[in-house]
């Protein structure tokens, strides 16, 4: 492609233990006359960490070198203030995270990327599993996947599928397994790799997935090594615990339309799952709090029927009151238990679903945090799904990690209702409650978690320590745990010896795999704890866990990699980063990194030092981070500027509309629903005589909604509500929530409104205020759109009308008269036109402040973006 061959590509995946070590090996040449870039592209599983990188031109190797997050960070920024750029990360998928690097190699030249990774394979469903991501974007001569798994206690089966498999390609994968070992291959052909015939094409993107299961004579094996130690406990054919289960549901007015219907679509099929020895019940939080029945319901055939129906008849409404649907959920469970309404052996689960913020009764999530730990007290698990974008997905997983859980995010596709399923289907089955596995204290320092509250059919308990006497090479261990019918307790042990005879086949081996098992165990464990601590016990945890991080190079939350590349690309330099769930990136295209959501990546570009200090100068804002980006929306704010996000290029784009004062301009208007916004522009205290178009801003806002009758008036000063011929009237100094004539309205004293009309739309209302005596600028106001897809396809308006999709194309990226501020050409409604990226602020949770937005701006009032021209949206009056 391009002159740049990749003629081989070898993945090498070795498993031992459950513990996979992967090594990505891709050789590639410069066929052309001249010096070229060449991409190297591996997409990774969010739960494996790197531990190497180097890359080998004409002989000569770069190694990657793993630090201190914030040491690699300095030498990141030296390198871009010389301009050297490099760059980070990137999420490819729900699993996945995704490496890059490219590098100049001149004419005839060879260059090798070797990757290597490792992570801890878990059980699930009976079975371990494995994926690798296939995407060479070229035919490549030389193609291989080879998978050896070594497991002592012998393989029971083995299977490999790939989703990009065709009856062709079915016989190329090779599966061997006997005793002790496994092998999988998979050698396409160039013919075999092609989409068709004669095409160029290559059949090979996507999944390619291993999972086997062990042979288990006992419930427990115990593996030692070189003063290590690792315990599996899988106990199997055990009798099911019957389980109490509370569903705590977000019903909400942003839970409307497709999210609360698949919803309900896999509470039916949960339903259908439920066994008759369980017990559960609903609980719905919106505003208010709703249960399906007051106390926790035997699952019997007639009650389940009757909850298909409640379950049928769920809408959404209103705002979000978590923290009282999670409290009168534990309440039940504890009543269900003070009363003996349930079995004393039985596991008591909590499974909460929001797709938003708190924002009715206690919202600070931090006080949530802290009653909801106190009210569970130990005794039940929490599970938390975080549908979409839009959750505070941190405050979800610190309160699961709080009360023995863990959180999810539910991906807003079509197989929302699949995701929802598949987790209960992972908590449906437990086996056993309060489960310990108890070591000699004088033997074992630094054990990984050693106590857990359920273990669930067909999953794994594994637990790893270092010995104090590195010579030790035997282990009892006592196991604890309440089943269904009685108390399961023994006591089982192991010595070295048998863990060497059972490793003699050496050549399956990777270096110190238990020792490094263990690392990667207690890192794991460290970062979760770090989650929920806070003072000098975090401070602890990150030390703990950054030197382990270092010595033995994973790359982590706490730790980078700098990729330094040769002289000819300027001696370049990037950084390989973990991201964390939540974070997200943004700069300018033409960098080194991009927007995406949760995100692992090293982008190095290589771009000529020259080309970036023109570009950006020599403080360019390469690397610009922030910690809780907006989730989707549009916006109108300023003076007054739109931003219009485009999910799908992870992008967005926005224009100025330049009027004077006193013009009326529609925004939104949907004729179906009766839903519409208007805004009055104010202008500043005093005129500039030499400006043609004065500066302008919204100083009154008009939303109206004809179905229910109801007109809001917002300015600076006052928000009033009339409904038919009653008016209510509040000032910004007011902490109010209201619900009234099927509208909801939240105000947050001095600082925003929060605005719900039934199911139709959510609005937030930002207030700008300046000081009072200041000579020239005033109080104005901001719109922000939260939920539109249940306005009709009809809806207009200089908003309005992007609330259906837009796609755009950018082309031929090159400086424009800012050097901060590349123009390009955009294809966009079948017009091209010059646009300009930069940035627009978002007011919303910081009204003094805000958040800078990066876009690509539209010019000249919108022209070609918007429908018609500017002036084609002025209207007479507010409403």
């Amino acid at each position: 492609v391009n002159g740049m061959e990749i003629y081989s590509m070898k993945i090498d995946s070795k498993v031992t233990s459950r513990f996979a070590h992967n090594v990505i090996t891709s050789r590639a040449v410069n066929r052309g006359n001249v010096s070229k870039e060449v991409f190297f592209d591996v997409e990774l599983p969010k739960t494996a960490f790197i531990t190497n990188f180097s890359m080998t031109i004409d002989g000569v190797t770069y190694p990657g070198t793993i630090k201190e997050k914030e040491a690699a960070k300095k030498q990141y920024e030296k390198a871009v203030s010389r301009g050297q750029t490099a760059g980070l990360v990137k999420a490819s998928g729900r699993k996945t995270e995704k490496f890059s690097v490219s590098v100049n190699i001149k004419a005839a030249s060879k260059v090798t990327f070797e990757l290597t990774y490792e992570e801890l394979l878990k059980r699930q469903f009976g079975k371990y599993e494995m994926f690798i991501k296939v995407k060479p974007k070229q035919l490549v001569k030389d193609f291989e996947i080879e998978v050896d798994i070594f497991e002592p206690q012998g393989i029971t089966e083995l299977e490999a599928e790939g989703t990009f498999i065709t009856n062709e390609l079915q016989d190329t994968i090779k599966k061997t397994f006997s005793g002790k070992k496994g092998h999988i291959s998979f050698k396409p052909t160039l013919d075999q790799q092609r989409t068709c015939a004669n095409c160029s094409q290559s059949v090979l993107d996507g999944d390619f997935t291993v999972r086997y299961d062990v042979k288990r004579t006992t419930p427990d094996n115990l593996q030692i090594v070189n003063g290590y130690f690792v315990h599996f406990f899988a106990p199997t054919n055990l009798p099911k615990l019957s389980k109490n289960i509370i569903f705590v549901l977000d019903t909400s007015g942003s839970m409307s339309g497709r999210e609360i219907e698949q919803t309900k679509e896999a509470l039916l099929k949960i339903l259908d799952d439920i066994k008759e020895d369980d017990f559960f019940n609903f609980i719905l939080f919106d505003s208010e709090i709703s249960t399906w029945k007051e106390t926790l319901i035997k699952a019997t055939p007639e009650n389940l029927d009757e909850a298909r129906k409640f379950v049928r008849q769920i809408s959404a409404q209103g705002m979000t009151n978590l923290h009282g649907g999670l409290m009168r959920g534990i309440d039940i469970l504890n009543a269900a238990h003070d009363e003996n309404l349930v079995p004393k052996r039985s596991a008591s689960i909590i499974i909460m679903l929001t797709d938003g913020h708190p924002n009715v009764g206690i919202s600070n999530t931090h006080e949530i945090e802290k009653a909801v730990k106190k009210a569970i007290d130990g005794r039940y698990t929490l599970y938390n799904l975080g549908f979409g974008s839009g959750v505070d997905y941190g405050f979800l997983e610190r309160m699961a990690l709080d009360n023995k859980g863990l959180a999810r995010r539910i991906y807003p596709d079509s197989d929302a209702a699949l995701q929802l399923q598949g987790f209960y289907d992972e908590v449906s089955n437990p086996m056993l409650i309060d489960v310990e596995l108890n070591y000699p204290e004088n033997e074992i320092s630094d054990l990984t978690t050693n106590s857990f509250k359920h273990f669930y059919d067909g999953s794994e308990i594994v637990v790893a320590g270092r010995f104090v006497d590195s010579n030790q090479n035997h282990l009892s261990v006592d196991v604890r745990g309440e089943g269904a019918n009685d108390a399961l307790s023994y006591t089982t042990q192991q010595g070295a010896e048998q863990t060497a005879q059972a490793f003699q086949e050496q050549q399956y081996i990777f270096g110190e795999y238990i020792e490094r098992l263990w690392a990667y165990l207690t890192i794991e464990q460290l970062l979760e704890k770090r989650l929920t601590a806070t003072g000098e016990e975090k401070e602890n945890l990150t030390a703990q866990a950054l030197a382990l991080s270092l010595m033995y190079k994973f790359v982590t939350p706490l730790t980078s990699m700098v990729v330094t590349k040769p002289e000819e690309n300027n001696n370049e330099e990037g950084i390989a980063d973990k991201p964390t769930e939540g974070i997200d990136i943004f700069t300018i295209p033409g960098t080194c990194v991009v927007y995406a959501k949760l995100f692992l990546i090293v982008k190095l570009i290589s771009i000529k030092p020259s080309f970036i200090t023109k570009l950006y100068g020599q403080t360019s804002p390469l690397y610009h981070t922030y910690a809780s980006p907006p989730t989707w929306y549009t916006s109108v704010d300023g003076d007054p500027h739109f931003i219009i996000s485009v999910p799908q290029k992870k992008d967005a784009i926005c224009f100025n509309i330049n009027e004077n004062p006193g013009m009326i301009l529609n925004l939104i208007n949907d004729p179906v629903t009766g839903i519409t916004v208007n805004g009055e522009l104010i202008g500043d205290k005093r005129a500039n005589s030499d400006a043609k178009i004065q500066n302008s801003y919204f100083g009154k806002l008009g939303i109206a909604n004809k179905q229910l009758d109801v007109k809001l008036t917002v300015t600076p000063e006052m928000i009033t509500i009339q409904n038919g011929d009653e008016k209510t009237g509040f000032t910004w100094l007011d902490s109010v929530t209201l619900q009234q004539a099927g509208l909801t309205l939240i105000i947050n004293r001095k600082k925003n409104l929060v605005l719900s009309m039934g199911s139709g739309a959510s609005f937030v209302v930002v207030l700008h205020q300046v000081w009072k005596k200041h000579p020239l600028h005033q109080d104005f106001l901001g719109l922000y759109t939260l939920k539109s897809d249940k306005l009709s396809e009809k809806t207009h308006g200089l908003l309005g009308q992007f609330f259906r999709p837009i796609d755009f194309t950018i082309l031929e990226i090159h400086p424009g008269p800012d050097p901060k501020k590349p123009d390009a050409t955009m294809i966009v409604k079948n017009n091209e036109l010059t646009v300009t990226r930069g940035w627009q602020k978002d007011y919303r949770r910081d009204p003094k402040h805000g958040v800078d937005i990066p876009c690509w701006f539209v010019h000249d009032n919108g022209a070609g973006l918007i429908d018609g021209v500017h002036t084609d949206y002025i209207v007479s009056s507010l409403f």
